[in-house]
């Protein structure tokens, strides 16, 4: 059997890719703070036996990232922040690595940990805790203020 028939369904494959990239974009527009997923597809020599300058295969790839902020809006909550420029939050991972993140929806957690969406927020000196029950407010340059 020929194997151009594996390289056509690589680009069968990344036109489904394609559609659901668009489609998760589409579903989450009105979302707040989502940014859409860059998807393109670019052209691979086949390598293997049977090499013929003419086959190629598709690769999906990822040009870059939309950054650019959204629209602020106002909650209420102390700890709801918004990231102006290029800024991030650190986070540590459940393996102890450090990412990053742009979801400003901060809690506090029963130990005084402030975490985003359960990982705790990395200040540095390492985990920010707060004291229970201090009111909390978050500067513009980041610096977390405390009145018990």
């Amino acid at each position: 059997m020929d194997r151009i028939l594996y390289t056509a369904m690589s680009g069968a494959k990344q036109s489904l890719d394609q559609q659901a990239v668009v489609s998760h974009n589409l579903s989450n527009a009105s979302t707040a703070g989502f940014r859409a997923q860059l998807h393109a597809m670019r052209a691979v020599p086949v390598q293997g036996d049977g090499l013929l300058p003419t086959r190629t295969s598709v690769a999906a790839t990822t040009p870059g990232s939309d950054f650019s902020p959204g629209p602020v809006s106002t909650t209420g909550r102390e700890l709801d922040v918004a990231i102006d420029g290029n800024g991030w939050l650190a986070v540590q991972m459940p393996d102890g690595s450090e990412a990053y993140t742009r979801r400003g929806d901060l809690q506090v957690d029963g130990n005084g940990l402030l975490v985003n969406v359960g990982r705790p927020v990395i200040g540095e000196n390492g985990p920010i805790v707060v004291p229970l029950g201090s009111q909390l407010s978050i500067g513009a340059d980041g610096t977390i203020s405390a009145i018990g």
